[in-house]
């Protein structure tokens, strides 16, 4: 009868009774929202629904997939992984680094940690490995060409990423500390891999919140942009039609990612990791001498990266970071970046306009925030509604993928300030 009661009391259905294990079902009933929202409504299936797993598991209680303690403090304690014991000292450091108690709780002195399965897959997210091949598999399908045929729309990718430092600000008034509002910040470049990146190494705490955030709201752009589009511009600017672009010579596009990669590593050096994977895996697409290797980057790495960021981030949800007044401020901050940097590109395009001869449609600034392509889809849906012979996404194209550069950019500037 003992063994069966020490059984019983050791389930994972037992604990929810002990302790803030109550957090753990809140968790689970929220990942499961989240799954149902990937699954059946759609909303970036690809990330949403292993964030969504991910977050299901990491708050089973006694599964012991992901130890937070492992990565308190912002930082790796590799003794921890390789089976040293938790001292007293240890702990003390912990807790006046402003660790959260339930975290310090879970071990006590003299205990060692049996490390779990998204321990080491939380590594890749760490140390930075997960976006930036992320990014050199976006850089494998995505075109530059509007881009370098258009250099004006560099502006208004640079433009949109006006939302990054507005919620930036706003995220400061709400009590955050400067780590923490470049991360909520970062939401506004619309880029989830830029998002992760940033809050790993600046406010790691926070991931769990800000990678749902950040995938939610590119979800719900096609909700979000067209009501500020369509309030910043008249019916008649919405109808403007654009030239169709000059074509782009093979040299260029090779030349363009080498380019990139020199000027943005010399001016912003914590950008480098992004913009150079970013910016490889667009030459293996451009050059014509790598096909294998681009195939490989657009498929099989980014759909096992995919897997291995979505999974190990969102298993940083848990109960005692997720539940808080945090994330709520992180939610509300976050549909501020998308919005302000929705207007920026918009009214930037619209200050253009007043010294072009060539008019722009102003509908493609909104296109600036790097959610590739579903922003420049947008823009192209939201410009046939007022004029059904406009075609605006390859002009839309152009401040979409100069957001990508834009948000890496702007990632490394908070990096180069506050990391």
């Amino acid at each position: 009868m003992e063994a069966i009661l020490n059984f019983a009391n050791s389930t994972g259905f037992a604990q929810f009774f002990t302790g803030e294990n109550w957090k753990c079902l809140v968790m689970i009933v929220i990942a499961c929202v989240l799954l149902f929202l990937g699954i059946v409504k759609k909303f970036e299936p690809l990330l949403l629904v292993p964030i969504a797993f991910g977050m299901l598991v990491t708050n089973l209680p006694g599964a012991n997939m992901f130890h937070e303690i492992l990565y308190a403090g912002g930082h790796i304690h590799w003794d921890l992984f390789g089976g040293a014991p938790v001292t007293a000292e240890f702990l003390s450091e912990m807790a006046a680094a402003g660790v959260a108690q339930d975290v310090l709780a879970s071990v006590a002195v003299g205990d060692t940690i049996s490390v779990g399965l998204i321990d080491v897959l939380y590594l890749g997210v760490k140390l930075g490995i997960y976006p930036c091949l992320i990014f050199m598999g976006v850089g494998a399908m995505t075109d530059f060409a509007p881009l370098i045929a258009n250099p004006k729309s560099l502006l208004l990718g640079a433009a949109a990423q006006v939302g990054i430092f507005l919620a930036y600000v706003g995220a400061r008034y709400l009590g955050f500390d400067p780590l923490e509002a470049s991360s909520i910040g970062i939401i506004g470049g619309a880029d989830g891999p830029t998002a992760i990146f940033v809050t790993a190494m600046l406010a790691p705490a926070l991931l769990g919140p800000i990678a749902v955030s950040a995938y939610s709201y590119m979800a719900l752009v096609p909700v979000i942009q067209p009501p500020i589009m369509k309030l910043l511009t008249t019916e008649k600017e919405r109808k403007i039609t654009m030239k169709p672009l000059r074509e782009v010579s093979k040299s260029e596009k090779i030349v363009f990612p080498i380019v990139v990669t020199i000027f943005v590593a010399l001016l912003v050096p914590s950008a480098a990791p992004l913009i150079a994977c970013l910016m490889l895996g667009n030459l293996f697409k451009e050059c014509g001498v790598t096909d294998r290797l681009s195939k490989t980057v657009q498929n099989e790495l980014m759909n096992i990266v995919t897997v291995f960021l979505g999974v190990s981030v969102g298993a940083t949800a848990t109960g005692t970071t997720f539940l808080s007044g945090k994330t709520l401020g992180i939610m509300a901050m976050g549909i501020v970046a998308f919005a302000c940097g929705t207007a920026g590109g918009v009214l930037l395009a619209k200050f253009m306009n007043l010294f072009l001869k060539e008019k722009i449609n102003p509908l493609i600034g909104s296109a600036g925030v790097s959610a590739v392509p579903m922003a420049a889809r947008v823009s192209q849906k939201v410009g046939q509604e007022a004029n059904p012979g406009n075609f605006l996404l390859m002009h839309a194209m152009g401040p979409n993928v100069a957001g990508v550069i834009g948000s890496a950019i702007a990632a490394g500037v908070l990096i180069s300030l506050f990391g």
